[in-house]
């Protein structure tokens, strides 16, 4: 074969490689002003983003779909799923740096007319169902009582009477009206849908799922929507479902016929979906504004293990069962549910650089699947027995979120209809990260782990505030360990871990890394580990204001950390807990809650006064603290930083970065900041005083530290510190540990208070009291002598 005979050949293969090539990169472009028939180029983009979606489903190689300017609404939610996916990768975004909205909501041209007293109406499509409406992209409120208030604090305005009997009778038809409430804890919150109502003028309810503790609705924070008696308020609407008929109050100087009138349609924008075996890989959602999604309370309804929550596995973006995908630079602003889910089985997934705020439930939840668990319970309450438990290590499938980030975001104000919400949720997941995260206006923690399983997760260089702003009894960081082993009855757990220790870590088992963050809790703890949180390391964090509780648990760390006007929290440790707790800055003496073993090592922490290490070495730790000021560099502006002479380089501990919350210059400018406490005195935190009574000893419950450790809705109420065999409050069936919390039908505030009851009855019949035994209501009857 000569030469020149080889040239045609070689030009040939080089034009099927180059050929290959461009079949190897696809681009699709998209426009609100294109057309779904043309062939998707620059010059001749698509409508719609399904359409695009679609076709890049069948490409093949690297592939691209470019959004050009403009909102897109979603007819359905646009599902991209592993069975039949061709190409290698696939990236969604904005051209270039044009605004791109997909909304799931819809666009209405209405004709709105005067109804009277200042509301207008139009009439729909007929079928149509919504419960957000966006005018000028501002959400308005359904017709509720009380009316929005954006200064209170609990669901932006609350009534004791908007259930009550005479409230129901201004009611024509209540039905499909909502009652939302408070845990009557304070745990979260209550939803229900109005289905009746009965003879005594009592709601028909059905819902109430929504919370893993059940209890009955909080008495004093609730509020009714949806009621087209209570439209009497600028902002708020009523949509009658039956006569297809649109009302609306408008605020004040807007036009609803010049308006841009938008309603709520989907839950779910875009799901990635694939599985374990057979994952979707290598998508990147980019740069794109998501808005107008729909509440989703009514959904959540699935019990996460024994958590206190449960969970609405759907969002804007929801990925179930993906690879190595990434959403990044996205906002989610304004929507009614989850802004981000991964679900089940997701790898190496990412979630960066994105603003979400605004929100009705969770900002990025990463849930597993309980069957990948073994042994599973699903209440508090509920435990496996040991002889009946698998006691093999580890999870039984791989059907779980595992190396997974979430890095770079700033989530705030969320959580605005669903309480049991939070910036980042955890549970049942392996190996995730959650870094550079400013989280801040949360109902509930801003970061959350529900359980132990598995473990190994990063929480590093987060900026956590104004958390807890509606519930009780939590902390800005806020984990559970209600793992396999674990039970609620303390002396089963006592003896069973005594004998057994190996179940300790048999979900727990890689450690959890909580370190170089700053928590503040206004209404809780900055960091709070409760029931059986075990095997973490805490280290390089500053506290700002809640201090650090260590519930009952195992193998945790506390190292290296700064507790600013607080201190630290045991409560309830376990004999043998391997608990650590060394080389720390605390500001008042420790608080310690029913700790008759304290752990492996507590030493070597600087303390604020004589008092506080005395108090510590009287129940042997602290034989090497020392006590002292901390000497900051700039405590004003928050720079924590011990000066070289500071006696707490002396106990070991070593200055840390005082750098928190986003990096990306775009979301700290957006980003707010914790307020920076003034300093305060070394005081001891003050206790309640012990009484002798009835053949017993009582106190108040005092504070937040009494009230967590012994399960209680708030700071109310009696602590039987002691009753003793044959005196009257043994006798009457009190024990250790009850808590008292009405006597003869009056609720009991105090220790003298009920001193005072007791003594104001003539002993001639008997006593009704009701107390709180192992977090469950009991009735005891006082007998008299």
């Amino acid at each position: 074969m000569n030469k020149n005979a080889s040239y045609p050949i070689l030009f040939f293969l080089l034009f099927i490689g180059s050929f290959q090539t461009i079949l190897a990169q696809t681009t699709y472009y998209v426009s609100p002003s294109g057309n779904d028939k043309n062939t998707g180029t620059f010059n001749s983009p698509f409508q719609s983003l399904q359409h695009a979606a679609d076709k890049a489903a069948a490409a093949k190689g690297s592939t691209t779909i470019l959004l050009r300017g403009g909102t897109y609404y979603l007819d359905k939610t646009i599902v991209i799923d592993a069975a039949g996916f061709l190409p290698s990768s696939l990236t969604i975004a904005a051209y270039e740096k044009e605004t791109v909205n997909v909304s799931a909501g819809k666009k209405l041209t209405l004709n709105w007319k005067p109804y009277e007293k200042g509301i207008y109406q139009a009439t729909i499509p007929a079928g149509m169902s919504f419960e957000r409406l966006y005018v000028n992209n501002q959400l308005q409120h359904m017709a509720r009582y009380p009316n929005y208030d954006s200064a209170a604090r609990f669901f932006h305005g609350t009534a004791a009477d908007a259930v009550a009997p005479n409230k129901v009778s201004q009611w024509k038809q209540p039905t499909g009206g909502y009652v939302h409430a408070l845990h009557g804890y304070e745990w979260g919150g209550f939803h229900y849908r109005i289905t009746g109502v009965n003879a005594d003028r009592s709601l028909k309810l059905e819902g109430g799922w929504q919370n893993n503790r059940p209890m009955a609705m909080h008495q004093e924070h609730r509020f009714v929507e949806n009621i087209f008696e209570e439209l009497d308020a600028p902002g708020e609407w009523f949509l009658d479902r039956s006569k297809n008929i649109l009302y609306c109050y408008p605020p004040q100087g807007v036009d609803l016929n010049a308006a841009r009138i938008e309603v709520s349609n989907l839950l779910n924008s875009i799901e990635l979906i694939g599985n374990a075996s057979k994952p979707l890989k290598n998508i990147q959602i980019s740069a794109l504004n998501f808005q107008h999604n729909e509440r989703s309370f009514m959904h959540t309804r699935e019990p996460l293990v024994r958590s206190d929550w449960t969970i609405y596995r759907g969002g804007a973006i929801l990925m179930n069962g993906t690879e190595n995908c990434v959403v990044k630079n996205c906002s989610f602003i304004g929507i009614g549910g989850n802004a981000i889910m991964l679900s089940n089985y997701n790898k190496k997934d990412t979630v960066m650089g994105c603003h979400i705020a605004h929100i009705g439930a969770n900002a990025v939840a990463l849930i597993g699947d309980p069957k990948a668990l073994r042994s599973p319970s699903f209440r508090y309450e509920d435990f496996i027995p040991y002889n009946k438990l698998d006691k093999t290590p580890g999870p039984l499938t791989n059907n779980y979120p595992q190396e997974c980030v979430v890095t770079d975001n700033l989530l705030h104000d969320l959580g605005q209809l669903e309480k049991q919400a939070t910036g980042v949720q955890i549970e049942m997941a392996e190996s995730i990260t959650v870094s550079h995260n400013s989280i801040y206006n949360t109902p509930r923690a801003g970061l959350n782990i529900g359980d132990g399983a598995f473990g190994g997760h990063i929480l590093e260089y987060n900026d956590v505030f104004n958390t807890v702003l509606e519930t009780g009894d939590h902390g800005a960081f806020n984990s559970w360990g209600r793992d396999r082993f674990w039970a609620p009855d303390r002396e089963y757990m006592d003896s069973l871990v005594a004998a057994h220790p190996e179940l300790i870590l048999l979900d727990a088992r890689k450690q959890t890394i909580i370190r170089n963050n700053r928590f503040r809790c206004d209404h809780g703890w900055d960091i709070d580990l409760d029931d059986g949180s075990s095997n973490y390391h805490i280290y390089n964090n500053v506290c700002l204001n809640g201090g650090l509780k260590l519930r009952e648990g195992f193998h945790r760390t506390v190292e290296n950390n700064i507790i600013i006007n607080n201190t630290f929290h045991p409560h309830v440790w376990f004999q043998n807990s391997g608990d650590v707790f060394r080389h720390n800055i605390v500001m008042k003496p420790y608080a310690p809650i029913r700790v008759d073993y304290w752990g492996k090592e507590v030493d070597s922490n600087l303390l604020p006064d004589s008092a506080g290490i005395i108090m510590a070495q009287s129940v042997g730790t602290d034989k090497n603290s020392v006590v002292g000021q901390p000497m900051f560099v700039d405590a004003e502006h928050g720079n924590y930083t011990v000066k070289p002479n500071s006696p707490a380089l002396k106990i070991g501990f070593a200055n840390f970065p005082m750098e928190f919350g986003v990096k990306s210059p775009a979301l700290r400018k957006l980003s707010q900041q914790p307020v920076i406490p003034a300093l305060d005195g070394i005081t001891p935190i003050s206790k309640s005083t012990v009484f002798s009574f009835l053949g017993g000893e009582i106190k108040s419950v005092d504070g937040l530290g009494d009230r967590s450790a012994y399960g209680l809705p708030d700071e109310d109420g009696v602590i039987v510190i002691s009753a003793k065999p044959n005196g009257l409050l043994y006798e009457s069936g009190f024990r250790e540990k009850d808590v008292i919390r009405s006597a003869d039908g009056v609720p009991v505030k105090h220790a003298k208070m009920f001193q005072e009851i007791v003594k104001d009855r003539d002993w001639k019949g008997l006593f009704p009291v009701v107390i709180i035994r192992n977090q469950q209501q009991m009735l005891i009857i006082l007998k008299a002598r």
